[in-house]
């Protein structure tokens, strides 16, 4: 994986320290987060849940903002799901291996059927970056929205800089989106600086008018 990759996943307070670039797998699966992920497109439009945390500590911010944006900061980058029903647009890594076609494995009882239906799943786009008909897939990034799941394959001929594939639940691996590659696909999330500095302005600014 390209050094790139690895800087911009530290940016965004991921851990990198355990990879050791021995294979495309071992590589994701050694990469961890502390924080959950936000896209520029969801927070471009729209600060989701800004305005009632505002309302439910506007004591705490009017007697201390520094704190206010710190308490603020750990509750919206929360690692954990416990909120994933409601959310707030995050995203969560999570490098879960996802073998449908691997005989013994669990993925291949529960899934094999339907991924052997070619009226079930459609690998066509998948096919575009891999040799193997029938691959293995990491699921790097779960959501609540649309899609909710995004996967890349390990077998993926380009293990610098794997291309990213989106699927929903509702159509798992029958609708699939080509997300780009993964340096692509990691532009997209803010930093917590760069989430912070936005959500600063429009309570400082826009919502208190100050």
């Amino acid at each position: 994986m390209k050094q790139e990759i690895l800087d911009r996943i530290k940016e965004l307070a991921g851990n990198t320290d355990n990879v050791k670039n021995l294979s495309l797998q071992e590589d994701l699966q050694a990469i961890t987060f502390t924080k959950s992920l936000y896209p520029h497109e969801l927070w471009g439009t729209e600060l989701y849940g800004i305005d009632e945390y505002y309302e439910n500590n506007i004591q705490e911010y009017e007697q201390d903002k520094d704190l206010f944006y710190r308490n603020l900061a750990k509750h919206f980058f929360n690692p954990n799901d416990d909120d994933y029903e409601v959310g707030y647009g995050q995203m969560f890594y999570e490098a879960t291996l996802f073998t449908p076609y691997k005989e013994g494995s669990f993925d291949f009882t529960e899934w094999n059927d339907i991924f052997t239906d070619e009226e079930e799943v459609d690998l066509s786009e998948i096919y575009k970056v891999t040799d193997e008909k029938k691959p293995d897939f990491i699921k790097i990034i779960y959501s609540n929205s649309y899609p909710d799941h995004f996967y890349i394959c390990t077998s993926d001929t380009n293990s610098e800089d794997p291309t990213v594939f989106g699927t929903d639940h509702e159509v798992f691996f029958k609708e699939i989106s080509n997300e780009g590659t993964l340096s692509k696909f990691l532009e997209q999330f803010y930093t917590e600086d760069e989430f912070l500095k936005i959500v600063t302005n429009y309570i400082d600014n826009e919502k208190t008018g100050r």
